[in-house]
């Protein structure tokens, strides 16, 4: 194979759309947007134009198209938080509810998202669950994983805001902060890890079939 700078060279023609289709649509990678998909592309592979090429292929991209959310500039002064030294210190949670119910009874999605490296677990979850199944779920997957956290960003969740899961993380040593609907750049880092997570399911849907439970994990191993 010939190489350039310790890449694989691709030649024009076929070869060079299997590999862009490879990195868009498998569900290893499930649908990314150019930026990223040109960062995954160009670790491997390399040829004249690959940037403008990768841009092209996903603004032709079907899928993409019926899955792209509306972004509008959101309101109220802007709060920055401190910025973070180490990974899993600080992270920051919210739901997504109103998902069709699966065969187990699951409806929601519990996004927690670390705000130094970026990198996020989807949970599934039922909207039902008591707070003592949720405190569970988040030391087995998250506590068990990366330790007890510095701080926690939210919205105001009754489930956020109750007794017993205050007197926990008090316990554990965890700062709870929330935010409110006048700040909503506080949380904005899960709010837009929740907008692409929705925009990968459409797209598990669309391109995979299945209900959004069989794919949230792969979704998972994309995003990160």
């Amino acid at each position: 194979g010939l190489r350039c700078h310790n890449r694989l060279f691709v030649p024009y023609g076929q070869l060079c759309f299997d590999v862009l289709n490879e990195a868009h649509r498998s569900c290893f990678s499930i649908h990314p947007r150019a930026t990223k998909m040109y960062h995954d592309v160009k670790r491997n592979f390399w040829w004249r134009g690959l940037k403008k090429d990768v841009a092209e292929f996903v603004k032709q991209c079907e899928v993409c198209r019926q899955v792209k959310a509306e972004h509008q500039r959101p309101l109220g002064l802007l709060q920055p938080l401190s910025i973070p030294e180490w990974k899993w210190e600080h992270i920051t949670m919210d739901f997504v509810t109103g998902l069709p119910k699966t065969e187990t009874g699951c409806d929601a999605i519990w996004v927690i998202v670390d705000r130094l490296t970026k990198s996020a677990h989807f949970l599934p979850i039922k909207e039902t669950y008591k707070l003592s199944v949720l405190t569970k779920l988040y030391i087995d997957e998250i506590i068990r994983l990366h330790g007890v956290p510095v701080s926690i960003v939210s919205d105001r969740d009754a489930r956020f805001t109750a007794r017993f899961w205050g007197a926990l993380n008090r316990a554990l040593g965890t700062q709870l902060t929330m935010s409110s609907a006048h700040h909503p750049q506080t949380d904005g880092q899960s709010e837009r890890t929740i907008l692409i997570l929705e925009d990968m399911l459409r797209a598990c849907a669309l391109e995979f079939k299945g209900n959004w439970y069989k794919h949230v994990t792969l979704a998972e191993f994309a995003y990160n």
